[in-house]
C-alpha cells in the first residue's frame, strides 16, 4: 500500500473522541504538568485522538535540504510522516512510519529509484522514540491516565509514556505560562552510522500556534546530542515549520 493510502487510512480510521479536557479532574497531577495542559488545550475541548499536519523546512542530508510533509500522528495506531525532500533540485520522496508496532523507512530519489529502505527492531524502537517526542504536536495523548509525570521543578517535568513496547521518559522545559521552550529524551538510534544505542535527542522549539482547541510548537529544530555543543555542531539536522493541523 502507498505512503499516502496509509496515512489517509490511519486517519480515517480514527474514531471520534469521547472525552473532553477536565482539568479539575486532573488536579492531582504536579503543578507544571497541568499548566503545560491547560496552555496546549482548552478546557472543555474533545480529546483528540489524531492530528493531521502539513510542514515545510529543511532536512540535512548531505547538505541542508528543503522539504515538504504531511504526517499523521494517532494516540494509539501510531505515525506515518510523508515527505518530498529536494536535494541539487532532484526530488527524494518516501515515508517514516512507525504503525501496529512497526516502524520502517523508505525513500526514493524521483519517486522510483529506492535509496533508502530499511526495518527492523533498531528502526522501531528508534521511531518509537521519535513518535514519544513528537506527541507535542498531539498534547492529548500526553492527558491520557497511563502517563507518568514528575515535577523536577516549577519549568521542568518530565513525561514517561509506552510507544510499542518502549518506555522511555520526555523531559519538557516550560516558561512560565506553560508554553513548552524545549523537549528531548533517550532516544534509539546510529547518528554516528555505527551500531544503534541511545543517544539524546531533542528539539529547541522558537514558536507556537493555536489550531482550533490546540496550541502546539510550530516552528522548532530538532537533533541528535541535544543539551552538549555537538548538538549545533554535528547534531541537528530537522528544521521545521507546521502550516496547518487538524485534530480529531
Amino acid at each position: 500500500m502507498s505512503s499516502r493510502n496509509l496515512l489517509d487510512n490511519l486517519w480515517k480510521s480514527t474514531e471520534p473522541a469521547n472525552q473532553i479536557f477536565d482539568p479539575e479532574r486532573m488536579s492531582t497531577l504536579p503543578a507544571p504538568a497541568l499548566r503545560y495542559l491547560m496552555h496546549s488545550i482548552e478546557p472543555g475541548a474533545p480529546l483528540a485522538r489524531a492530528v493531521r499536519l502539513q510542514m515545510h523546512g529543511e532536512i540535512k542530508l548531505r547538505h541542508w535540504s528543503s522539504f515538504k510533509a504531511e504526517q499523521v500522528i494517532h494516540t494509539e495506531g501510531g505515525m506515518i510522516w510523508r515527505a518530498t525532500a529536494w536535494m541539487s533540485g532532484i526530488p527524494i520522496r518516501g515515508a517514516d512510519r512507525i504503525i501496529d508496532g512497526k516502524g520502517s523507512m523508505i525513500w526514493r530519489l524521483l519517486g522510483i529509484i529506492p535509496v533508502l529502505k530499511a526495518s527492523g527492531p533498531d528502526i522501531t524502537r528508534s521511531a518509537a522514540g521519535r513518535l514519544q517526542g513528537e506527541y507535542v504536536w498531539l498534547p492529548s495523548r500526553f492527558a491520557l491516565n497511563d502517563v507518568l509525570w514528575t515535577a523536577q521543578n516549577s519549568i521542568h517535568l518530565k513525561a514517561q509514556l509506552t510507544v510499542a513496547g518502549f518506555t522511555e521518559t520526555v523531559a519538557l522545559w516550560l516558561a512560565d505560562e506553560g508554553r513548552l521552550l524545549n523537549i528531548s529524551l533517550p532516544r534509539w538510534g546510529n547518528p554516528e552510522g555505527n551500531s544503534f544505542s541511545l543517544f539524546e535527542f531533542g528539539a529547541k522549539i522558537e514558536e507556537e500556534r493555536t489550531f482550533g482547541a490546540y496550541t502546539i510548537p510550530s516552528k522548532f529544530r530538532a537533533g541528535w546530542y541535544f543539551g552538549s555543543d555537538r548538538f549545533e555542531e554535528q547534531g541537528e539536522f530537522f528544521r521545521c515549520t507546521i502550516d496547518k493541523a487538524d485534530f480529531r
